[in-house]
């Protein structure tokens, strides 16, 4: 008899098979929104995420973090007022920072280009306190151009900064044969923001323009070497004169006239007279002595109306005019003639006669038509350059004065008598004997409040310019110290620390070696070439040096530490100097003599941040 199978049992009952039974269905938030309103009791809105959260996957978590992430973030300077939110980007100091921040928004990048913020960057990294700074504002204001930015100027100079360390280009390179140790000689150069003036030993004087390399024009008219040039800016950098209704520039009409009248007029004139009165208008012009004879006719003296400063002499051999509307060089050699150049024409104002020897060395005062000269007949001579008279013989040195340094109405001359001297150029007195050195002077330094000398005897001293006293006995080379630079800088790495007086001091032993004057202490001691240093040249940041090992080498000030070579090695170096953006390398190279310029100035393209 057949048996009935037993019925099937029922499967059991699933883990989630309770919850699916007593749990309403709970439909997509996507589909039905209004499951989850806004307007629901905050406890059972977080009991439902939570509920949804413990049931999503890891992968499924990612995803609703990677969501989430960018609707909590906020931007908290757009809810604070405008000034707090650009105090808030003061403390800021990198400048890469602040250019990636200004991509953030449109409103993040108005607050970077406020120019309170790049205002403050110039002043943390020290772009706001040198001469390149002062002029760049001149020229827009001049030039009316729209008011001066600070985040411009703090862009060129940032990316220059960085062109002294790894870029540059080579703007120009001159070259002239040396068939002999007089031909092609470099003796002298000076440097401003729009010249370099090249002095050689066959007699010529080279121009090239600082901003485009290029030879400007050839001054002939000295018969023997040059050994001294020094350059007069044209102050403030006004606008020139236009032609005149015949077509003809000032400076240039006449020229040939006023040349005819000097030569003439020099053979019977006393030169204390003064040789201006000889002059074409176009030449008066470009000494502004039109402008003078305008102020005296108001009842006004010109050296009243002068201010007179007592900014110390520049490395590079340039000053601040008087007001003139033209750039002039001021030359000497060993024809024993100074003259007087206009730049812009080319032409010999002045040939100013007295010395009786060679001329060594020249310096011009800031501000003041007033040049001193140094010559191998133990004289100084003050001339007026605007007027083309000799004001004063300053006698007293017993042989050769081989250096000077001039600073406000003072001037401070070097001797192979052993001896410095201290001069009032206004009245020609001598102030202070300067006795201690042992053998000849071949350099002084002098900044208003110390005179550095250093010579034949390896030493290199210190002098309180106001009593004349000795202050300090600094020893380290074992040659001849025949380069010095006395200035006061604040270290970059501590703006809001007061200036520092720092001497450098380059010998014929191929060292380097600066000096604190706060403490008379060697600060560093480089071994910079393998023979002779030939220039020398530091501002607060960078300290460049040329030698006769035919090496330029650049180093940081505050720390001694070598950067690099600036241009190729040669037989030898003669001249090195250097403005903000532009190195000017006067050296010989494969038998010629060769005038580099290079340009380091901040350009986009150029560099980078």
């Amino acid at each position: 008899m057949p048996i009935a199978s037993p019925p099937t049992p029922a499967p059991s009952p699933g883990p989630h098979s309770s919850f699916q039974t007593h749990q309403p269905h709970i439909p997509p938030l996507s589909r039905n929104p209004h499951v989850f309103p806004s307007s629901a009791n905050p406890l059972l809105r977080r009991q439902f995420l939570t509920n949804v959260l413990n049931s999503c996957t890891p992968s499924e978590l990612l995803f609703i973090s990677t969501t989430i992430a960018p609707l909590l973030k906020r931007d908290f300077l757009s809810s604070l007022p405008v000034e707090l939110a650009i105090h808030i980007l003061g403390f800021i100091d990198d400048p890469k920072t602040l250019v990636r921040g200004a991509q953030v928004s449109r409103y993040w990048c108005s607050l970077v280009r406020d120019e309170c913020v790049w205002k403050r960057m110039c002043v943390v990294f020290g772009f706001d306190d040198d001469w390149f700074f002062r002029e760049e504002k001149e020229e827009d204001e001049e030039q009316d151009k729209e008011e001066f930015s600070y985040r411009s100027h703090f862009e060129v100079s940032y990316i220059t900064h960085q062109n002294w360390r790894h870029g540059g280009h080579l703007l120009a390179s001159h070259r002239i044969p040396v068939s002999s140790p007089d031909s092609g000689v470099i003796t002298s150069v000076a440097l401003d923001s729009s010249y370099i003036v090249v002095g050689l030993a066959n007699s010529k004087i080279q121009v090239f323009s600082a901003k485009t390399g290029v030879m400007v024009r050839t001054l002939v008219g000295h018969e023997l070497g040059v050994w001294g040039v020094c350059l007069i800016t044209r102050k403030g950098k006004g606008k020139k004169k236009e032609p005149d209704a015949k077509g003809a520039k000032p400076l240039e009409r006449g020229a040939n006239a006023s040349m005819r009248g000097l030569r003439a007029g020099m053979a019977g004139l006393n030169v204390r007279d003064g040789l201006d009165h000889l002059l074409s208008p176009g030449m008066r012009y470009a000494l502004g002595l039109d402008a003078l004879d305008e102020a005296s006719s108001n009842g006004k003296n010109a050296y009243e109306k002068a201010q007179e400063t007592e900014t110390p002499s520049n490395m590079c051999y340039s000053s601040i005019g008087w007001g003139q509307p033209s750039s002039i060089v001021v030359s000497g050699g060993c024809d024993k003639v100074l003259r007087v150049w206009d730049v812009e024409s080319g032409q010999c104002i002045y040939i100013l006669q007295g010395h009786t020897s060679t001329i060594r060395c020249i310096r011009v005062l800031h501000n003041r038509p007033i040049a001193i000269s140094g010559s191998r007949d133990a004289t100084l001579r003050v001339w007026d350059v605007q007027k083309g008279k000799c004001l004063r013989v300053l006698e007293g040195h017993h042989q050769s004065v081989r250096c000077l340094d001039v600073c406000g109405s003072r001037v401070v001359s070097g001797s192979y008598d052993n001896t410095c001297r201290v001069w009032d150029v206004d009245t020609g007195e001598c102030i202070h004997v300067l006795e201690g050195h042992f053998h000849q002077i071949y350099s002084v330094a002098f900044d208003g409040v110390r005179i550095a000398s250093g010579g034949l005897d390896t030493t290199v001293r210190v002098w309180d310019a106001a009593t004349g006293e000795c202050l300090a006995l600094l020893q380290g080379h074992t040659a001849l110290v025949c380069q010095l630079q006395l200035a006061s800088f604040t270290p970059p790495s501590n703006p809001a620390s007061p200036p520092i007086p720092i001497l450098a001091t380059g010998g014929s032993d191929g060292r380097v070696i600066t000096f604190s004057l706060a403490t008379y202490t060697i600060l560093h001691r480089i071994a910079a070439h393998d023979s002779s240093v030939t220039s020398l040249q530091f501002d607060k940041r960078w300290l460049v040096t040329g030698g006769n090992d035919g090496r330029v080498r650049l180093f940081e000030t505050e720390t001694g530490n070598y950067v690099r070579d600036l241009s190729e090695p040669g037989e030898s170096v003669w001249k090195v100097v250097f403005g903000r953006d532009v190195c000017a390398v006067m050296c010989k190279r494969a038998g010629k003599s060769v005038t580099e310029i290079w340009s380091l100035r901040g350009m986009w393209g150029r560099g980078g941040w």
